[in-house]
Formats: C-alpha cells, sequence, structure tokens
C-alpha cells in the first residue's frame, strides 16, 4: 500500500464516516474515499459508470476519461491537499497501479438550503434573493447580478486543522488596486489561523477588535453586494457565512440602498432623509428628555415645562435613573423579541411591552412622556440601514444621555462631538469611514 492512501486510512481511521471502498473504473483497480454523509455514494459511483460507458463508447484512454472526471492529482504531493479535498466533501479515486488520483466532484447529498428571500434585511423595490451558506453558490449570484468578465475572484483555505474558504471579489476597473494588495497581504500571511467567526475574521485583517463600528458592511442582498462592487468596493465571502462583507465599510453605507434608485428621485431623498433623521432621533432624543427635565427645564415654554412636571409628579427617583431603567428594560424586550421562536415572539413581545409600559405607568415608576420617548427613539433607530449600525447607535445613546445628566444641553453637544470624533478617526486601510463616494472616483480607479 502507497504511501499517500496509508496516511489518508491512517487519519481518518477513528471516523466512521469515512470511506474507503475498493472498485475497478475502466478495469483499473482503484480506492474510492470520501465521507459518507457529504457523498451519495450510489448516485456518484452510476455517475462514473456512465462515464466509462462513453469513454467506451468513444474509445477513450484512461488517461483522457481521468481528465473528464475530475483533477488529475500526483501521488508525491503532500497528502494534505488530498486531505483537504475529502474534508471538503470531495470524492478521490486512487488509482493502484498508477502514479495519480482524481479529485472529482461527486454527487453531493443536499446539504445546503435553496436560494431564499432575505431574512433580516427587506426590499421594497428590487431583487428578492439572498445569499446562501454555500460559497460557491454565493459567487455564482453575485456573478449573474453583475454579468460582467471583469469581475475577478480570489480564493483562498485558511486555517491548519479547520479549514475554511475566503473568498475576494472585486471589479476590476472599479476598485483601487492598491485596497485589493492590502487586503490580499493580510491575508496571505495569516493563512494558518483559524476562521469560524467575524471576530477573527476581523483580527486577521488587522482590525482594532475593540471598535463599536465594524470594519465590514453586512449585506445578504445580491443586489446590494453588486453596488458595492461597481462603487469600487471588495466583497469577502466566507463559506457557511450567508452573508457579504464589504471592505471598507463608509459611513453614507448606513443611510443609502441601491434600491433606492428604483424609486423616483424626489422618493428616494425623502427616505434617505428620514433615515438621517432617525439616527439624529435615536442619539438625541432620550439625552434631550434628561436635559430638559434635570438640568435646563428653564428653555422650556412654561405651559410645557408644568405638563412634564405633571407627568412626573409621584416618580421617586430622578430623570437620569427613570430613563435608564426603561432604556435597560426595552434592550431586554428586544432582544427577547429575538431569541423567542417566531410564532410567539411578537406576541409575547407586544403584550410584554403593552402591559409592562402601561403598569409601570400606573405604579408612578416612570413618567407618560417618557413612554412616549422610548417608543419614538426605538421606531427611529429601526430606520437604520444594518443591524450592527441600529447596535452601535444604541450604544452611543447611552453616552449622549450620561453627559447630558451632568451637563444638560450643553452635554447632548459634546455627546454628538464625541460620536462625530470617533466616526471621523476611523480609517480602513488607509480609507476614513466618512469618506464619500463620487462617480469621478470610478473613472480615477479605472
Amino acid at each position: 500500500m502507497e504511501a499517500i492512501l496509508q496516511e489518508l486510512k491512517d487519519k481518518f481511521s477513528n471516523d466512521n464516516d469515512f470511506f474507503a471502498q475498493r472498485d475497478y473504473l475502466f478495469e483499473a483497480p482503484v480506492v474510492l474515499l470520501g465521507f459518507r454523509t457529504l457523498i451519495d455514494l450510489t448516485k456518484t459511483k452510476l455517475t462514473l459508470q456512465k462515464y466509462i460507458d462513453t469513454a467506451i463508447a468513444t474509445k477513450q484512454t484512461l488517461d483522457e476519461l481521468k481528465l473528464i472526471i475530475g483533477e488529475v492529482k500526483d501521488k508525491e504531493i503532500n497528502g494534505n491537499e488530498a486531505i483537504r479535498a475529502i474534508t471538503q466533501g470531495k470524492l478521490i479515486i486512487y488509482f493502484e497501479n498508477d502514479p495519480t488520483y482524481v479529485v472529482a466532484e461527486p454527487i453531493m447529498k443536499l446539504l445546503d438550503r435553496a436560494i431564499e428571500p432575505p431574512i433580516n434585511e427587506n426590499v421594497i423595490l428590487g431583487s428578492i434573493s439572498s445569499f446562501t451558506e454555500d460559497i460557491h453558490s454565493n459567487i455564482g449570484i453575485l456573478r449573474k447580478q453583475l454579468n460582467s468578465d471583469k469581475i475577478r475572484v480570489n480564493s483562498y483555505f485558511l486555517g491548519s486543522d479547520e479549514t475554511t474558504e475566503l473568498s475576494l471579489l472585486y471589479y476590476e476597473g472599479y476598485v483601487n488596486m492598491e485596497l485589493i494588495h492590502k487586503i490580499i497581504t493580510q491575508i496571505e500571511k495569516n493563512k494558518s489561523k483559524e476562521i469560524n467567526n467575524l471576530q477573527k475574521l476581523s483580527r486577521l485583517m488587522g482590525f482594532n477588535s475593540w471598535v463599536t463600528i465594524s470594519k465590514f458592511n453586512q449585506t445578504e442582498l445580491p443586489q446590494e453586494a453588486a453596488n458595492f462592487l461597481r462603487k469600487g468596493r471588495a466583497i469577502l465571502f466566507l463559506d457557511r457565512l450567508p452573508v457579504a462583507l464589504v471592505l471598507p465599510a463608509q459611513f453614507w453605507d448606513v443611510f443609502v440602498l441601491d434600491s433606492d434608485r428604483n424609486l423616483p428621485l424626489p422618493l428616494m431623498l425623502f427616505l434617505r432623509a428620514l433615515r438621517i433623521m432617525g439616527a439624529l432621533v435615536t442619539l438625541t432624543l432620550p439625552g434631550l428628555y434628561v436635559a430638559l427635565v434635570s438640568v435646563n427645564p428653564e428653555v422650556l415654554r412654561i405651559e410645557l415645562a408644568l405638563s412634564i412636571a405633571q407627568s412626573r409628579e409621584g416618580v421617586p427617583y430622578p430623570a437620569i435613573v427613570e430613563i435608564l431603567l426603561m432604556l435597560v428594560i426595552l434592550e431586554l424586550i428586544i432582544e427577547a423579541s429575538i431569541r423567542l421562536p417566531k410564532n410567539i415572539g411578537p406576541t409575547i413581545t407586544m403584550v410584554g411591552g403593552i402591559i409592562l409600559g402601561q403598569a409601570v405607568v400606573q405604579a408612578k415608576l416612570v413618567s407618560n412622556l417618557l413612554i412616549i420617548i422610548l417608543a419614538a427613539t426605538t421606531i427611529a433607530n429601526s430606520t437604520i440601514i444594518g443591524l450592527q449600525t441600529t447596535l452601535s447607535l444604541r450604544v452611543s445613546k447611552y453616552v449622549i444621555v450620561i453627559l447630558a445628566s451632568i451637563y444638560g444641553v450643553l452635554g447632548i453637544l459634546e455627546g454628538l462631538v464625541l460620536v462625530c470624533a470617533y466616526i471621523a478617526s476611523l480609517t480602513t486601510f488607509g480609507i476614513p469611514y466618512v469618506y464619500f463616494h463620487t462617480e469621478k472616483d470610478e473613472v480615477k480607479n479605472g
């Protein structure tokens, strides 16, 4: 028995899922190697038999048949390549009396879901297909969306114990090649690292793990991913992750969707203005309540100040404690709505929110006005594009609330300055987060 075959059998000797089945291919003795849970062996052997029948009918040689059924490899090559092929679900056809083996695409067992509508991103006008867990399907979906011969794909296998496929896509002629070279260099020098979540991928790319705004912009919509490529961005696909990771993420991605352009221009601008307003309301409204109630009530009209004071009559603690208490409860409700089963989650959170809101007001634990403030803040936060961005805004508003409780209206301004300064300080491979893309950039990059 040759060394590479023995190496494969030793590697998977304790794995009952692994098979090494002897057979004949074109009267040549072979050993079929692979995983039972990934390969439909019966259908695969029937397909191989069809290739053999065709080869006999057309008088092909064994070497010609090998080239048809898969990729021919030399046995002298290190066995790690064969091991990686097996773990990826490939079929190894090992020829016993030949210095080569073949890596073939078998009939796979159906382990991936079909292309479905997006789950986390709603589309008003545009394609409703979304990415799946299979990296090759995602690349194919994106190629079909663009239909251009200038799309380039670089694929890498990362990790030593757990091999994960990572693909880099870019639009030649639109992208700044300096950005692509930096990304490739970063990947190449960290190919041995295990990548099974986005935090590890961020560390691989050299990003700080403690930033609250992700350097990746995520989308599960092929239409949006294609638009990012046209704007000169790079796309990363990680196998088993059903989203496209856009590099670099930029500030205006929070407010701009490519599907907006399917609407008339005035309506598109109106929607984008609403999103900007939603971000400002999310950041400032809770802090404004605290500032005007506890620090600067003199800036209000006397009628409004009296109305607010009357709504807070009987509330036993300051406005800052009141709002922080309700904000934390609201965060718990939002998190519960995500974790609960979909068939009961909306009902429980809606009933729980209504009952809880009414009960705390009647118990004089919070004011009526605060319930309105929290509802408006939550609704405004939901207008922002991207789950990670909404989470970042939800965290940022606490900073502004605390500053507002100390410095009043001036604290809100200080908090906004801090948030803006932090956003302005972010860069990805030398590209500022607040960089604004224009059509001229496409011409310059081309």
